[in-house]
């Protein structure tokens, strides 16, 4: 498996549409797109704007397919509530999450 981690700096006043915007986001890409299987948010403690959304793929090639210029379409709304700070990409070693 493939993770791929989007760090978000969402304004505050934007969290509820942020989130219910990255939900639907994730579902039309979980069912569009081959080899994407969903995704989670965490939302920091320490500083409430920040957000990281942590999406799961197939294989990195599958993802590559998505990413391909790097805005994909798919994801302009989140693009407009927030300014996504970073994305990194990790293969999967291990999960023992429940």
């Amino acid at each position: 498996m493939f993770r791929v981690i989007y760090q978000w700096q969402v304004p505050t006043e934007n969290m509820t549409e942020f989130q219910a915007t990255w939900q639907i986001t994730t579902d039309e890409i979980h069912r569009s797109v081959d080899g994407a299987l969903g995704s989670f948010m965490l939302q920091s403690t320490d500083q409430p704007d920040k957000v990281l959304t942590i999406a799961k793929w197939r294989s990195r090639k599958d993802w590559l397919n998505f990413w391909d210029n790097s805005n994909p379409e798919k994801m302009q709304r989140m693009r407009e509530l927030a300014k996504r700070i970073s994305v990194e990409t990790f293969d999967e070693v291990e999960d023992r999450t429940r």
